[in-house]
């Protein structure tokens, strides 16, 4: 039955992609179908699951012997405990609602077939990566998201930016991928096994240096797939794909990869600090530069994007603070899902009664043209910016809380981050919701229909009562705990005291972006006299900047040196031999003339030769 929640998006996928031009009228049905069942397959499972005792919800499945050669077996299995479950419910969920209102958003593409079994493999590869019962399968799935990921970005394949933005994400993430494979190798080559139940069970019995070498190489597989510092500058680019593939990939499915990979593996980070404090520092330093990137975006969907990448360096920050931050990671990445998975969809809202303009300078006064995406999104607006009951303030506040509690410099960060978000998404309500109407002559913004805004109330409803719903009926601590592991941190600051000082800090960053983006006029250019920071937020933070000096450039000056030495010194031997070779062979060669003369002095030029030497011998 587990192998049915992947089966069943992995049958849609392969019917419209084989099944070709005969499944264009009711292709986009089918994925549909297919997404849902998997839903409530996964639904029904769960619930199986709640209705049992913490000892018997753990479920394997396998299917067959996968890989047998001398001490290397790895099986092709899967497993279903309360960590991977809430990831089907999370995968599926958000997928559906998401292939719903591609029917919608994709209308009148003429790939919308294609589109739609793209959606269904990344789906099904997702749902692999986290059902798989071993590191080894799961990089299976993790490379299937990359494959789905490239397809989906570079749909538009036709754009050249779409294109490059595609070929980006894939080469960025065969980085991460590397750290993935060495962390699989030294698994095995320190434990013997490749499987989450025995790594665990030997864990503790590896030396310090291998484990702490795995914890890193898995942090960089991490890097990759979550777009985390320094290997984050595919996920702005990302945005060319069509904006439901934003809301996938950004919300329920790949960012979110790495977060499950270091939690799953928390028997390794649990036995090494030193891997535990680089994914501290790489969450606080992403957290900080996503939200930093989010202040100066006029694109729309990048600011989002921005924001994910901020998001997302919150649940890898809290990942790394060990057995008093996983559950509190995994609680953020399943309200973020609902709330930026609607955030996306409202973006692509506005973009469908916009002529698909993704410039929030030609936005404002929008709320009384498209009342019902101003409302979820509006919703989704408040639960990331952690007000108070919304989904986000449940589970950012915990992480915050627990920050603080291991370090003030990491609470700091926390709080900051808190801070700016609350800026970068009150400037983008501002500018696309309210003030003047900047619409060009041709633009006649309209509400979108039925089957786009009913996911985004769907949506809506879990950025208002999802983080409740987790966190008081689910009791996600305790859900969790019995796979991650829950340690109540030790704190000297109270949530009575934390709590309204985050939210000051909140309403103070959303009042400051208010004051300049809301009461005064919005330029239609942007401004170029601008000061470094916004230059430096405009341009990403410079990471391409620094990618190419860092990376791309000494990468083409070693090609190009090799590229000489291969000529000059490899070739040129070979070639000096073969020309020394062939000159001495054309000079040898005047010696045979064919003249019995010239042999005969030859012959007597070497007797007398011959006599000298044994002369000289003698003597």
């Amino acid at each position: 039955m587990i192998a049915a929640l992947i089966g069943l998006p992995l049958l849609g996928a392969t019917v419209l992609l084989l099944g070709g031009r005969r499944t264009n009228a009711w292709g986009h049905f089918l994925a549909v179908a297919m997404s849902a069942a998997s839903f409530l397959l996964g639904a029904f499972l769960f619930l199986q699951m709640a209705g049992k005792s913490e000892e018997e919800r753990e479920v394997g499945q396998h299917l067959f012997d996968w890989i047998s050669v001398g001490a290397f077996q790895v099986p092709f299995g899967l497993h279903l405990d309360q960590l991977s479950i809430v990831f089907v419910l999370l995968i599926t969920g958000v997928g559906t609602l998401i292939h719903i209102y591609s029917i919608g958003y994709m209308e009148h593409d003429p790939n919308r077939r294609r589109f739609f079994a793209y959606l269904n493999l990344f789906v099904a590869a997702m749902l692999l990566l986290v059902l798989a019962d071993n590191y080894f399968l799961l990089y299976v799935g993790w490379e299937g998201v990359g494959l789905a990921s490239y397809l989906l970005i570079s749909f538009y394949q036709q754009k050249p930016t779409a294109a490059a933005a595609g070929k980006k994400a894939f080469i960025v993430n065969r980085v991460g991928d590397v750290g993935l494979s060495l962390a699989i190798m030294l698994m095995f080559v320190t434990f013997g096994t490749v499987t989450f139940e025995g790594v665990n069970a030997a864990a503790e019995s590896g030396s310090s240096s291998a484990i702490t070498w795995i914890g890193l190489a898995l942090l960089l597989a991490a890097c990759g797939k979550s777009a985390q510092f320094p290997l984050q500058s595919w996920l702005l680019d990302a945005m060319e794909g069509p904006t439901p593939v934003s809301a996938l990939i950004h919300a329920a499915t790949m960012v979110t990869a790495g977060v499950y990979l270091i939690v799953r593996a928390h028997a390794i980070f649990d036995l090494s600090e030193t891997a535990r404090t680089a994914v501290v520092i790489v969450g606080a330093i992403t957290l900080l530069l996503g939200a930093f990137i989010g202040t100066a975006k006029d694109d729309i969907k990048k600011g989002l994007a921005g924001s994910t990448m901020s998001q997302i360096g919150y649940m890898i920050l809290a990942a790394g603070l060990g057995p008093v931050g996983y559950v509190f990671a995994i609680f953020h990445l399943l309200t973020h899902g609902m709330f930026k998975a609607g955030l996306f969809l409202g973006a692509g809202s506005v973009m469908h009664g916009m002529h698909d303009d993704v410039n929030m300078r030609h936005y404002g006064a929008l709320r009384t043209m498209m009342k019902i995406t101003y409302a979820t999104f509006g919703l989704g607006f408040l639960a990331i910016i952690g007000v108070p009951p919304f989904a986000g303030f449940w589970s950012k506040d915990e992480i915050i809380y627990v920050a603080f509690s291991q370090s003030m410099v990491i609470g700091l960060a926390t709080l900051i981050g808190a801070g700016v978000t609350a800026f970068y998404m009150t400037r983008m309500m501002a500018m696309t919701f309210f003030g003047e109407a900047r619409w060009e002559d041709d633009v006649h913004p309209h509400e979108s229909p039925a089957i786009m805004t009913i996911p985004m109330i769907v949506l809506a409803f879990g950025s208002v009562f999802g983080g409740m719903a987790m966190l008081f009926v689910g009791d996600i601590e305790h859900w969790l705990e019995p796979v991650t592991g829950f340690a109540k941190p030790e704190h000297s600051v109270s949530h009575s005291v934390l709590i309204p000082i985050t939210l000051a800090v909140v309403v103070g960053g959303a009042l400051f972006a208010w004051l300049r983006y809301g009461r005064r006029p919005v330029p239609v250019t942007a401004p170029t006299d601008v000061r470094f920071l916004t230059r430096a937020a405009r341009a990403d933070a410079y990471g391409d900047a620094l990618n190419e000096a860092v990376f791309m450039r000494p990468g083409q000056y070693l090609t190009r040196s090799l590229i000489w030495f291969d000529s000059k010194a490899v070739d040129g031997l070979v070639s000096g031999l073969a020309a020394a070779t062939g000159g001495l062979s054309a000079r040898a060669r005047r010696l045979q003339n064919g003249y019995v003369r010239s042999y005969a002095l030859t012959m007597l030029g070497g007797a007398v030769l011959i006599a000298l030497v044994l002369l000289l011998v003698r003597l």
